[in-house]
């Protein structure tokens, strides 16, 4: 199934504060770092992403006086949950899992790096139209099919799934290689959006 010309591994936040212990850590997170391991060794291109937050990112409940983590705030791009402190640029929480195998990733992706917006989707901005370059990095290598694995499913992995098949891309989400924080019903309304848009569900097994 996987064809190395134009295949592409895409690893979503496998970070320290994603996983247990961390500051956010996604319920039972650490279980996809040995699958993404083994997926790892099947893939002859992979790319990484990190979240990689100021301090006082507007995103982080601290940052607004009253305010806890999961309240949702609306501001100049839309609505925006308000998470605890994580991913701070430099911090070991920010720092990819110990046991993630990242030798020979070609690119790792940084982002959520401009204080006043976040930064969910690998592609763009939440604002939809601030690009992180990734669209053009990926057409002029000549990639055409990228398969999405990591942390959080209803969260970053969606909305980097959902922008990736808007720019053209044929995207699956290996679910097993995956993990959600299923806030209010987000992990449902993730598989909707992403179904609706053309992403396709597998599982790992099936590379």
């Amino acid at each position: 199934m996987i064809d190395h010309s134009t295949d592409c591994l895409l690893v979503i936040d496998v970070q320290n504060d994603f996983c247990v212990g961390g500051a956010l850590a996604v319920p039972d997170g650490d279980a996809v770092v040995g699958v993404i391991n083994q997926l790892h060794g099947k893939f002859q291109h992979r790319l990484l992403t990190q979240d990689w937050h100021p301090a006082e990112h507007q995103s982080f409940a601290s940052s607004h006086k009253g305010k806890s983590p999961m309240e949702v705030i609306e501001v100049d791009y839309g609505s925006q949950v308000l998470w605890p402190d994580h991913c701070v640029q430099g911090s070991a929480g920010a720092a990819f899992h110990p046991q993630l195998n990242t030798i020979g990733a070609e690119l790792v992706l940084r982002k959520g790096f401009r204080a006043a917006i976040d930064s969910y989707s690998a592609f763009f901005e939440n604002d939809k139209t601030t690009a992180t370059g990734l669209s053009g990095y990926l057409r002029t290598r000549n990639f055409s099919r990228l398969f999405m694995v990591g942390l959080a499913t209803d969260f970053c992995v969606a909305y980097s799934a959902i922008d990736a098949c808007s720019e053209g891309f044929t995207v699956f989400l290996v679910e097993d290689a995956c993990r959600a924080i299923d806030f209010n019903g987000s992990l449902q309304q993730a598989f909707d959006e992403m179904d609706a848009t053309g992403v396709q569900r597998i599982e790992s097994a099936s590379l």
